[in-house]
């Protein structure tokens, strides 16, 4: 079989001081989905893409990216990967035509012009060529970054929380182009603290202080939650929540928005609704108005709160 393009196999890293950041992490990236790593602050992620890109030495283990070691052959590398850093980092007195043209030369891409025609057309960006960077909106400077990064047609596209930052319609827009850049045969690895970006991902690792805790399809995630989930509005939130998160059964319970999120780790599927109408009627005989509850589908960000507790955080 094909090397994949990113291997890393126990890898550890740890800072000055003995600050550990990540341990014994493990996981492949297919040629051709997108990978995603998704965790807090702090969990790991940014250190485990600077070492795939060879940013940084690793203490411990292997990474392979692009069949290469990152770390020792990382100028050869660096021809075959696009990187986009959480900062916007380009320069902001030079226009998006001038920015493009930088990076095209740094890479020594002949011929580039068609192809930085063509990546301004697939970002929206042709009307925009001649403004400056430093007058583009946050979302706009994010596709010029992602046309910079892509000008020398890497195999491999590594981005650092592409999105945060960015308003919900560039979100949206962002997501889209990535799709397509899917569909030409673009391998990506990245980063999110959106949960809700991350199921667009073909798998993901959930990582928390420095460890995979799991990793596989999200859709394989929700299916393997253990128990039903309850999904309840209701008036006072707090109380509401107090008296659930006291009630026997009731593993862990969430807030999301206006809505509290009540797992329920010894209470089958099946039974799920007849649990949700005794739950609202222990709360309405306790003076808390109810205005819905019903059974729901366990989200990746449900998963990914159950994941951490099990492991013991």
């Amino acid at each position: 079989m094909a090397e994949p393009p990113v291997r890393v196999v126990g890898l550890r890293k740890s800072y000055a001081g003995g600050v550990v950041a990540v341990e014994d992490v493990s996981f492949d990236v297919a040629r051709g989905e997108m990978f995603g790593l998704i965790g807090p602050d702090g969990a790991g992620k940014t250190t485990t893409l600077r070492t795939v890109l060879g940013l940084l030495a690793p203490d411990g283990g292997s990474v392979t990216t692009c069949g290469l070691a990152p770390f020792r052959q990382r100028r050869t590398l660096s021809a075959r990967i696009g990187y986009l850093p959480q900062r916007f980092s380009l320069y902001g007195d030079l226009s998006v035509d001038e920015n493009i043209a930088f990076f095209a030369r740094i890479h020594a891409v002949a011929g580039w012009r068609p192809r930085r025609d063509e990546l301004l057309d697939l970002l929206r960006m042709t009307p925009f060529r001649d403004r400056l960077a430093d007058r583009l909106s946050g979302g706009m400077k994010q596709k010029l970054a992602l046309a910079c990064t892509l000008i020398h047609t890497p195999e491999l596209l590594v981005l650092d929380e592409p999105t945060t930052g960015v308003d919900p319609v560039s979100r949206r827009d962002f997501w889209r182009i990535l799709s397509r850049l899917l569909r030409s045969g673009l391998t990506i690895l990245l980063t999110t603290p959106y949960l809700d970006e991350a199921e667009r991902c073909a798998r993901v690792a959930l990582m928390d202080r420095g460890r995979i805790l799991v990793a596989d399809a999200p859709l394989r995630l929700r299916d393997g939650w253990k128990g039903s989930m309850l999904e309840l509005l209701a008036t006072p939130k707090e109380r509401a929540r107090d008296m659930l998160a006291a009630a026997p059964g009731v593993g862990d319970v969430q807030v999301f928005g206006e809505r509290l999120h009540i797992a329920l780790p010894s209470i089958a599927s099946r039974d799920a609704a007849r649990a949700a109408l005794e739950f609202a009627e222990r709360l309405t005989a306790a003076g808390v108005v109810v205005e819905s509850s019903r059974a729901v589908l366990p989200s990746l960000e449900d998963v990914f709160i159950a994941r951490i507790r099990e492991s013991g955080r």
